[in-house]
Parts: structure tokens; C-alpha cells; sequence
């Protein structure tokens, strides 16, 4: 599963595309070791955190939550990154699972 339930939410880990010319969730891809990510594109560039920004809103907006829901955990210089989403976790990993075309 590309993400993990935890008590206060759910940790997702992403490949982002930036500067991929729009900002979307564009399905879940498998990576060479095996492990499945969603893929997720921003028009934001890769310099002062402007992409992770736009990640995190962007994960946020598609989730209907504040973007204080959504921190960046791990992977700010790096494709793959580590984000956590507070809230409650079965409504978060269903609504993940309709977003991205994965079962719950």
C-alpha cells in the first residue's frame, strides 16, 4: 500500500514531478525495489521548498482538509518524499484509495 495508517493520520510517500506544468495526483507507480508511490506533478519549481509547498497543498486540497493538515516529514531535497496527514485514518485512506485508484 503506498501509505501507512498511524494513530493520527496516515504517512504517504510520493515520487514528485516538479515543474511538471499542472498539479495533480497522477495515479500510483511501482519504483524498481518493488514499493508502490503515488505520483504527484507541481508547477512549482525545486528551489526554497517551493515544490514541496505545492505538494502539500495540492495533498491537502484533494483530501478536503487545511493545509496545516499536511507536513512535509521527509525528502525535502530528494523526488521521494514523506508526507503525514493528520486526521482520521480510514476516512484519509479511503478517500487516498479513490483519489489514486487503489483499494483501501
Amino acid at each position: 500500500m503506498p501509505w501507512r495508517v498511524r494513530p493520527d493520520g496516515l504517512e504517504i510517500r510520493v515520487r514528485v514531478t516538479p515543474r511538471g506544468g499542472r498539479d495533480s495526483l497522477d495515479g500510483v507507480e511501482s519504483l524498481s525495489d518493488g514499493r508502490a508511490v503515488p505520483k504527484v506533478r507541481v508547477r512549482a519549481v525545486p528551489e526554497d521548498g517551493a515544490a514541496n509547498e505545492g505538494v502539500r497543498r495540492l495533498l491537502a486540497k484533494a483530501l478536503g482538509l487545511p493545509a496545516s493538515a499536511v507536513s512535509l516529514e521527509a525528502g525535502a531535497t530528494a523526488r521521494l518524499k514523506t508526507f503525514l496527514i493528520m486526521g482520521e485514518p480510514e476516512r484519509l485512506a479511503a478517500a487516498l484509495a479513490k483519489l489514486t485508484g487503489r483499494s483501501p
